[in-house]
């Protein structure tokens, strides 16, 4: 059976194929282009694995308190080689990413101090950590104030809003590096360089966190290279590499990390504490595959906005700039289409393909949501998935692919999921 028969039985028309086939010859140089990062980035971090002697025996299994766990302090050094940083936290006990960006912000302010988003709105769970949407335990409940400058309507940073946010009382600055639930740019890690040089230009002891979803290894440099005092993110993305069950890590400077530690486990124990439950491999293992996971998943993205943009639809980013993170938003213009494109998504998973993906509430959004995802981990967005609050524009966030050749067909049943309900025409 070839592959044409293979694609026909899944519902792929030949007339899909075919126009994918003819964008595919468009993006060879591109694709040459994000294999030479892997490249680079897969030596990162083979060289920190190498660096640190791991063994086998560092995969060996502890519970309770964990104490004197080699395999879990190693993979620590690792993560803090990789992203040159002087320490790092990496966890099964942080459950995801909102969850690593709360303790980070908890650990490292005070009641009486001020954080600063100097790109706008935060993303959406984040809004209720904060408190700009009240919810039990904020950080406003806790006395810690908030103020943001919003980006310019083409989604470059307002400096001088910056420079008149920034008060004696900022502590710490969040960066948002990928996009969110929003259709502005994400950003690059030059471009965050710049604003952290800006900020630290104005305020040399403020602290500077960034959130960094979605971003890893899809440069090769991360935000911890242009100054950024924590880097922060889940394990059910792209460090993670598909494999790891759960977890979240902070990297950065030591002063900062043991501040987490003491906030994740509690103030004496800090990361002397903290059992790994045996999946140390799946960590391991998932980080080392991720340089070539994240490419897999950026080919898609790009072959995503090609074949999209094609067909008029408006794509951030559109089909030509620059990738900094693996998100492609995908402006779809109604709820049905929306629909059509997450059944399509859906229907190319090797986990629960026959559901039906539908709009609900979700914890944490203040929009019903619709999410489709057959992942062997549930909700991580590394693996192919594809989700968005349903309000206009009606946009569809896609990411992930363990593979390019899944994130491909992925793209390609969502097409014709689009085509066969009317709402997008070859």
């Amino acid at each position: 059976m070839d592959l044409l028969e293979i694609y026909a039985q899944m519902g792929v028309s030949r007339a899909v194929y075919d126009r994918g086939e003819a964008v595919l010859e468009t993006l060879e140089s591109r694709f040459r282009a994000i294999d030479r990062n892997a490249e680079v980035n897969q030596a990162r971090v083979l060289l920190a694995m190498q660096k640190n002697r791991i063994g086998a025996q560092h995969f060996a299994a502890t519970t309770g308190y964990g104490y004197d766990d080699d395999g879990r302090e190693r993979l620590e050094r690792v993560y803090a080689d990789v992203f040159h940083t002087e320490s790092a936290l990496v966890r099964p006990q942080i459950t995801c990413g909102t969850h690593a960006m709360t303790v980070a912000l908890s650990a490292n302010l005070l009641p009486g101090d001020e954080l600063l988003s100097p790109v706008g709105l935060p993303y959406d769970t984040l809004q209720e950590v904060i408190g700009i949407r009240p919810s039990l335990c904020s950080l406003a409940e806790y006395g810690v104030t908030y103020r943001q400058a919003d980006l310019k309507p083409d989604g470059s940073f307002d400096y001088e809003a910056i420079r008149a946010a920034i008060s004696e009382k900022t502590r710490l600055i969040t960066i948002q590096r990928s996009k969110g639930y929003a259709t502005r740019p994400s950003f690059s890690v030059a471009q965050i360089g710049e604003l952290i040089a800006f900020c630290k230009g104005l305020r040399p002891d403020v602290k500077v966190m960034v959130d960094n979803c979605y971003g890893e290894f899809v440069d090769v440099v991360e935000p911890s290279d242009v100054g950024a005092d924590m880097v922060v993110g889940s394990l059910i993305k792209n460090p993670g590499g598909g494999l790891a069950p759960i977890g979240g890590y902070i990297c950065g400077t030591e002063e900062c990390v043991d501040r987490c530690a003491c906030r994740l486990s509690a103030p004496g124990l800090g990361q002397e504490v903290g059992a790994n439950l045996g999946i140390l491999p799946a960590f391991y293992q998932g980080f080392f595959l991720a340089p070539t996971v994240v490419a897999g998943a950026l080919k898609g993205a790009i072959f995503a906005a090609s074949l999209y943009e094609g067909l008029g639809f408006r794509c951030v980013p559109n089909a030509s700039e620059p990738r900094n993170d693996i998100i492609q938003a995908v402006e779809l213009g109604s709820e049905a289409a929306m629909l059509a494109f997450c059944a399509g998504i859906q229907a190319a998973a090797p986990v629960d393909s026959f559901a039906a993906p539908v709009p609900g509430d979700m914890p944490g959004y203040d929009s019903q949501v619709i999410m489709a995802a057959g992942a062997f981990v549930q909700g991580s967005s590394i693996e192919l998935s594809a989700d968005g609050p349903v309000r206009p524009p009606y946009a569809v966030y896609f990411q992930g692919g363990l593979t390019w050749q899944h994130a491909k067909l992925g793209i390609l049943l969502s097409l014709q999921k689009m085509i066969d309900g009317g709402l997008a025409a070859l």
